[in-house]
């Protein structure tokens, strides 16, 4: 008996001091001697006092900017909380109110979005995980299927999946360093996953819970006008087809628009009388300033202009923690991944004009649908892939025990020594050339062309296959 009692108090002293130091003087709700009615409340009080107390005990230790973006960060808790303690006494609001009503947590976050902006501080790891993760709280505005968001846990799996990249390079850069930074970094994933996610999970799996008798939530009253503010143009006139127009501009002197030019056409006058009559020199085809053939200059400030892909916005980033996918990169020379281990795998699709380096050994790497990229990387696992490009140069300089060329015209390989006994397999390529160090290390690259061409000779009864070869005559 003493020992839950025990335990009922340590409880309530955990939710007064995340009351206390999570939330701050003046934050908490009008209506917060309602909260610990209801074990939702509750339940996110315990989480707040656990998990968020944790990031702000790191946060303590490490200061600066670290501790400004976790206050911001109970902050943005403490808002989620007083959302849902009044949504359960209000009706369900219409999507325009909706975004009236969360408004508070929207200007939270972007308090901590402007944190990341201008010069990059040594902390921006720090305040890109802890930025990027607060979209997880907007799980509260999960209306339904027809909202287009994802449902409340999935989402809350899907934020925190954008935050992870950042808070995954804390771990990596202070592993050995700090271990207060390393400390709040877990701590952060851990408000999160499993946290949040098991909290919704457990109270609101279907979105927030609002009142079927609450009050109604209305939208803020549009700001009146300033004196100094200027007055409002007025209204455009009236179509030229309205019949009111017609009438009045009968009445009050000869017709306008569109009925004048058609009285015109009726009153059998020729219908050429004013025009000019062109004559051969005012035609485009004798006219000495004008001329069909597109000029070079023009042709050059055309296809040199910055171009960007119709597909989607570039991409450079790593997901899910696996799999880097560099997208839509066009006329970028110099990019990079040097972060990466061998689990990973690399996706490279829809790139022009750009090259890649890997700095490290990836599980494999697949070229899809590139145009005049290069590829230079150290060692894969498994495979390099090449389908549907033009125009490759693939250079590997360490090892790669398959590369394989599909649909493609036009490949470059370069392969270093370790990398002489890899399988290299084609299908429906042309202009595949491999180039392989000589003896002499400072001599010249040997150059081979893989055929493309082949004989079929139905012998014994079956096919014999062989390359075609050409001889000079």
């Amino acid at each position: 008996m003493e020992e839950k009692l025990i335990q009922r108090l340590e409880s309530a002293v955990a939710r007064l001091e995340a009351l206390s130091s999570g939330f701050g003087a003046g934050s908490l709700p009008e209506n917060a001697d309602a909260a610990p009615l209801d074990p939702s409340i509750l339940a996110l009080d315990d989480l707040l006092g656990q998990c968020l107390a944790r990031v702000s005990a790191a946060a303590e230790k490490i200061g600066g900017q670290v501790l400004d973006v976790t206050k911001i960060l109970r902050e943005a808790f403490a808002v989620l909380r007083e959302l849902l303690i009044k949504a359960k006494q209000t009706k369900k609001p219409d999507l325009p109110v909706l975004a009236e009503f969360l408004k508070p947590l929207n200007e939270v976050i972007t308090k901590a979005n402007k944190l990341t902006e201008g010069r990059r501080s040594d902390f921006f790891n720090h305040l890109k995980a802890a930025g990027d993760s607060l979209s997880a709280l907007v799980w509260i505005a999960y209306t339904g299927k027809e909202c287009g968001m994802s449902m409340p846990i999935a989402h809350v799996e899907e934020s925190w999946q954008m935050a992870e990249f950042y808070n995954n390079k804390i771990l990596v850069e202070y592993k050995s360093k700090d271990p207060n930074h390393v400390e709040w970094a877990k701590a952060l994933k851990e408000l999160y996953l499993p946290g949040l996610r098991d909290y919704v999970k457990s109270h609101y799996p279907l979105g927030p819970v609002w009142s079927a008798t609450g009050k109604a939530v209305t939208a803020a009253p549009p700001k009146a006008p300033t004196p100094s503010a200027p007055v409002p143009p007025p209204p455009p006139p009236a179509s030229l087809f309205t019949s009111e127009s017609s009438k009045a501009s009968s009445s009050s002197g000869p017709e306008q628009g569109m009925s004048a030019v058609f009285q015109e056409i009726n009153s059998g006058k020729p219908v050429a009388a004013g025009l000019r009559k062109v004559t051969d020199d005012m035609k485009t085809k004798n006219r000495a300033d004008r001329t069909s053939v597109v000029g070079s200059v023009e042709k050059e400030t055309r296809t040199s202009s910055p171009s960007f892909s119709k597909a989607g916005p570039p991409k450079l980033e790593l997901q899910m923690g696996r799999k880097w996918v560099v997208e839509n990169q066009i006329g970028r020379k110099n990019l990079v991944i040097d972060d990466c281990d061998a689990k990973q795998s690399v996706y490279i699709f829809g790139c022009k004009d750009s090259v890649l380096q890997v700095q490290g050994k990836v599980n494999n790497i697949t070229v899809d649908k590139c145009t005049k990229v290069g590829v230079v990387f150290m060692d894969v696992v498994a495979a390099f892939e090449i389908v549907n490009c033009n125009g490759v140069e693939v250079q590997c300089q360490g090892s790669a025990p398959t590369i394989s060329v599909d649909n493609t015209a036009g490949c470059q390989l370069y392969l270093s020594k370790d990398a002489l006994g890899a399988s290299i397999t084609t299908a429906k390529s042309s202009e595949i050339n491999v180039l392989v160090p000589g003896s002499d290390p400072d001599g010249d690259w040997g150059e081979h062309s893989l055929p493309q061409q082949f004989v079929h000779i139905f012998k014994n009864g079956n096919f014999e296959t062989t390359p075609v070869s050409h001889s000079g005559g």
